[in-house]
């Protein structure tokens, strides 16, 4: 009896090894648009499909950020600026894919660009600062798929957006969980839509990495900005102590983050290329042994993790 188990154990495994690991091919014939490539996640994917010898279409706020990058990859790589949260850059964006791509259509969308700040307690923040954040996580990423979506079901393609562990668990307020959750239910919903075409959906679920989003001086920085301006009745509830102690949790949770950003886009690529690719991934050592498991617990639990590891306001109970 054990034995029959292990070996369809054994066979299981070994089968899902093979089917991770079989590749599309025809890669030079692909073209993949990705936004968000300043830095970062984007940056590093778009220089990693590049060596691929995928047909990579680079969308960066700055033209700065694009010149850094055309002299890092091959004369393939093309670059755009794009503001995702500008409907007429968008269309200006997605006018110049079509006129590359031609009849072939768009093999892959990543959408990635994003911001995390300005992030704090709710009461800290005004409705402007929510609007700040979804527009480019949750709005941005509707409003360039919507535009790119006849070009990769042309293609039969693939959409890869990236989400976070913060869609999973809630750990802090302010617009960024928020927008990750939508990420995570727009995604879904356009995976069933889109699976009549032959068009696949993939989320990235990272944990804490060391780029840009996750940056301590610029947290702390905006952070006390929205601490400055809070009533003084929010200031009087929560009280400085709580301030100093939000601060220490930034920096350590800094010393957290992981530094391998290659973890994440190996998952994009793997969305991207791959004959079978998962719907989900979980990128980091947090994600796969912490969060992910966080996310199935009961609430009771899951609230009582966050309490342990978070700072108590000055009147709390």
């Amino acid at each position: 009896m054990w034995l029959y188990l292990a070996v369809f154990v054994g066979l299981y495994y070994l089968l899902h090894w093979y089917r991770e690991r079989q590749v599309l091919s025809h890669l030079r014939d692909r073209y993949v648009f990705i936004t968000g490539c300043d830095s970062g996640f984007g940056k590093l994917l778009a220089r990693q499909l590049d060596a691929r010898g995928l047909r990579v279409l680079a969308a960066c706020l700055t033209e700065k950020g694009a010149e850094l990058l055309r002299d890092q990859t091959s004369d393939r790589l093309e670059t755009v600026t794009l503001d995702v949260t500008k409907t007429e850059s968008i269309a200006a964006a997605a006018q110049w894919v079509k006129e590359r791509v031609g009849d072939r259509g768009l093999w892959g969308l990543v959408n990635n660009a994003g911001i995390s700040l300005p992030t704090a307690p709710n009461e800290f923040l005004t409705k402007q600062d929510f609007v700040t954040i979804l527009d480019v996580n949750l709005l941005g990423v509707i409003d360039v798929t919507l535009s790119l979506l006849p070009l990769v079901r042309k293609a039969k393609g693939r959409v890869v957006n990236v989400s976070s562990i913060c869609g999973r668990v809630s750990l802090f307020g302010g617009g960024y969980c928020i927008s990750k959750y939508g990420v995570e239910a727009f995604s879904d919903s356009l995976r069933r839509e889109l699976s009549y075409f032959g068009v696949k959906v993939a989320m990235i679920e990272p944990g804490y990495f060391k780029t840009a989003v996750t940056s301590k001086e610029r947290f702390l920085k905006s952070f006390l900005e929205v601490w400055d301006r809070s009533s003084p009745e929010v200031k009087q509830i929560y009280g400085e102590k709580f301030v100093a102690s939000y601060k220490k949790s930034a920096e350590q949770m800094e010393q957290t983050c992981t530094q391998d950003l290659s973890l994440v886009t190996n998952c994009m690529e793997h969305a991207l290329i791959a004959c079978h690719p998962r719907t989900r991934y979980s990128a980091g050592w947090d994600a796969k042994l912490l969060y992910l498991p966080m996310s199935y617990m009961p609430t009771f639990l899951v609230d009582a993790i966050i309490y342990w590891g978070s700072p108590s306001p000055a009147k709390a109970l």
